[in-house]
């Protein structure tokens, strides 16, 4: 044998798998379709958030969680329903009991550390026994994405320093070689050298080929993210509606799926390829890195949320509380976009935006600059740049203005000013008292009962037609791909699954490859933070099992 094994993707979850294999002695192939400044993967470019169970940053906010609550949620949100979810379902649970026990003091001896105010993400649909968070559970890693990747990537160097880890950048895997039924290694091509910077479109001319032998492979490659055709070819047309014919990428354009259909090649089995999670509060990055950036708003909960045709989206379609029930809404209208319309002061202090570039002060641990970004007397300065750079940001001084640009942005007049006013107006005599029947003003008061957002995630309830609460915003809102839930089906220790339901000797994955474990542990919805942790457990399971 070349090695002992064979990680074939130098993501998130192949680097904790290559570092938990070679922990244990054992000679470990990293193979990466990319350049070197691209090890890490999609994790680098992640806001860094993490799921903890009950954490010590969760009592200090006086957040009473526990591990029955997180299954609940997670049990409420996955929604289980097929034969084949048995092994999800087995992860979810490990998971749950993972978030709530070992993983945050085993990562915080690696060096991790968190902010002190625990987001409150994906806050559900209006059930206790349905889907979303009850309790803010999302910690954001000092140092956000790359401060997650920074640990295992200084194990698996550390390793490579000894001898014990390769790493062969552009090495692509086509083939996975069977051997008297097990896997035995995997062939494939070598790419021409690459000097784009990371994230940046890189060439595929082939220079050479390999072949390579080992006692496992590990299938750590990622999802389908990046390729628009394939996401449109999975889509769950009876669950979703129609998929969309305009879409903005949330991942770089080599998260291409190509492994997926070379694992099941060779065996393996993919489950809930229909299940996935793309966002609806996409927008045009006015600096972009890869072909068709997309940029995510992670809204707090007060700006107004109108469809394409300038009806506002019904509860729980509300910024920040159901992804998947919002993303249906919208794509039953015909149209594939939707519209915030919020304030400057909704801006300054909701606005965020989703990764670790449009996050510097975080991302660079400084704590003058986060202190400084997030209660100024303006929005962070990335959102500003967007506000008065992106091309889906209109700011007017009033509503007749507002309307006509946004109308003049789409190119047809499917917004009526009065309509529009009408239901402005109306949410905003709600704000003279301190109830409502208003679900999102409801939800805006229940927001700011949470000291953490109280103070740097949700604005004081205002008129949003009052000009001192000016100016006028609208953000015309994009479907955004990002994860694959669904993937090759593997058992709770990484084992890839054929058909039948058995281990195929010697073939593991991890990650997003392998819906974040077990083929699909999310279910149908995410809670956030869900998907890192994802990428640590099973690289973690899959690494610690093939090393024995």
């Amino acid at each position: 044998m070349d090695c002992d094994a064979i990680i074939v993707g130098g993501g998130l979850a192949g680097l904790v798998a290559a570092a938990e294999l070679a922990d244990r002695g054992k000679r470990v192939t990293i193979l990466e379709q990319e350049g070197e400044n691209s090890l890490g993967g999609q994790a680098f470019w992640s806001l860094g958030g993490l799921f903890f169970v009950d954490s010590p940053e969760q009592r200090r906010l006086r957040i009473r969680d526990s591990r029955d609550l997180a299954l609940q949620d997670w049990l409420g949100s996955a929604q289980f329903d097929r034969p084949e979810d048995h092994w999800p379902r087995k992860t979810a649970e490990a998971y749950i009991d993972f978030a709530a026990g070992e993983m945050r003091p085993w990562l915080h001896a690696m060096g991790m550390r968190w902010f002190p105010v625990v987001g409150w993400a994906e806050r559900g649909g209006g059930h206790a026994h349905g889907h979303g968070n009850s309790v803010p559970r999302f910690h954001i890693t000092w140092g956000t994405g790359p401060g997650v990747v920074e640990p295992f990537e200084q194990r698996v160097r550390a390793h490579a320093t000894a001898g014990l880890i390769t790493l062969k950048f552009r090495h692509r895997v086509s083939r996975l070689i069977r051997t008297n039924g097990a896997v035995t290694g995997v062939a494939g091509e070598i790419l021409e050298p690459s000097t784009v910077a990371r994230g940046q479109k890189s060439g595929r001319n082939i220079v050479g080929d390999f072949e390579l032998s080992a006692g496992a492979v590990l299938v750590t490659s990622g999802g389908i993210g990046g390729d628009l055709d394939l996401v449109r070819k999975a889509w769950p047309v009876e669950r979703l509606g129609p998929a969309p014919k305009t879409m903005v990428a949330g991942v770089p354009h080599h998260v291409d799926g190509r492994m997926v259909a070379i694992s099941q090649a060779a065996g393996a089995a993919v489950i809930n390829g229909d299940r996935m999670w793309h966002y609806t509060e996409g927008v045009r990055n006015w600096d972009p890195i890869w072909p068709n950036h997309g940029i995510r708003i992670l809204p707090g909960p007060s700006s107004m949320w109108f469809d394409a045709r300038g009806e506002r989206l019904p509860a729980p379609c509300m910024p920040g509380f159901d992804t998947l029930s919002t993303l249906k809404h919208i794509l039953a209208t015909g149209h594939d976009w939707s519209w915030f319309v919020l304030t400057q002061k909704i801006i300054k202090k909701e606005f965020a935006l989703s990764g670790s570039e449009q996050n510097p002060d975080f991302t660079a641990k400084d704590w003058r600059a986060v202190l400084k970004n997030r209660r100024g007397a303006s929005a962070p300065p990335p959102v500003e740049a967007f506000k008065q750079k992106g091309a889906d940001f209109i700011v007017q001084k009033d509503l007749g203005a507002l309307v006509e640009a946004m109308n003049a942005m789409t190119g047809e007049p499917m917004i009526d000013a009065g309509r529009l006013r009408m239901q402005i107006e109306a949410r905003d005599r709600e704000i003279d008292n301190p109830f409502s029947k208003d679900a999102q003003v409801t939800a805006i008061r229940g927001a700011r009962a949470y000291l953490g957002d109280k103070l740097i995630r949700t604005a004081k309830p205002h008129k949003i037609l009052d000009p001192a609460n000016g100016p006028l915003i609208a953000v015309r809102l994009n479907i955004l791909t990002r994860k694959t839930l669904g993937g090759l089906h593997t058992n709770l220790d990484g084992q890839v699954l054929d058909a039948a339901g058995e281990p195929i000797p010697g073939l593991y994955a991890a990650g997003e490859v392998a819906g974040f474990g077990g083929g699909g542990y999310h279910g149908t919805n995410a809670l956030e933070g869900t998907f890192l942790g994802g990428c640590i457990f099973s690289g973690r399971n899959a690494g610690r099992h093939a090393a024995g």
